[in-house]
């Protein structure tokens, strides 16, 4: 493990225990308008953020609804279970606290929604550890490309060199490998269909975060 005084964490899948969450949900939209859901449907969305991903579902499966309309299904199914169910991945809260000892600075990159997220990392008792927050609205392009992760570690007023990235998914360790950043891939059921091409590209593999402590 290289050494670091920046760490860019991804959300969904790396800090937060939630991607089981997110196949309910889609899943329970799916099954509302009688549609099969693909097999590759969450795979295809997570890098996209919530705009684009709407913008994906509504054009792909012909949804007589609008974009806005179901941004506001998925916020509404997503509110609920992400302030009172979702928690954090094995060891997270342990490994940030461990991290903020060592005087690193702590950003978050993320796909998500800040009235998703924000509510989660506070009942877990980690959202104060963060120093800057970082969304997938604020750049122009997703995950599978660097913009988010250089855009949190120019928040953090650090060069990629001085950062590492860690994610769960396949397209975020790509991203930030284009980035020039150095890589730990964080163990998810989700994205464990993609475990060896992520293993053949990040810089390390961790099954949890106890693993660096």
């Amino acid at each position: 493990m290289k050494k670091f005084d920046c760490a860019i964490f991804d959300l969904d899948g790396t800090v937060l225990d939630s991607t089981a969450l997110w196949n309910e949900i889609d899943r329970d939209f799916f099954a509302e308008r009688n549609l099969v859901l693909p097999v590759d449907y969450a795979k295809k969305i997570s890098p996209m953020g919530f705009y684009g991903a709407a913008v994906y579902t509504v054009k792909t499966f012909e949804l007589e609804e609008s974009v806005e309309e179901v941004l506001d299904v998925w916020h509404k199914m997503a509110v609920e279970r992400f302030t009172h169910d979702v928690g954090l991945k094995p060891f997270a809260k342990e490994y940030l606290e461990y991290l903020k000892e060592q005087n690193v600075r702590l950003c978050i990159a993320t796909a998500s929604n800040r009235e998703l997220f924000e509510p989660a990392l506070e009942r877990n008792g980690v959202l104060g550890l963060f120093d800057s927050i970082t969304t997938i609205s604020e750049v122009k392009r997703g995950k599978g490309f660097p913009d988010i992760y250089l855009k949190a570690a120019q928040t953090a007023g650090r060069d990629a060199s001085e950062c590492v990235v860690f994610e769960d998914i396949l397209e975020g360790i790509k991203g930030a490998k284009l980035g020039g950043f150095y890589t730990v891939c964080v163990y998810d059921k989700q994205s464990a269909k993609d475990e060896e091409k992520i293993r053949e590209i990040s810089d390390r593999y961790i099954n949890d975060y106890s693993e660096l402590m």
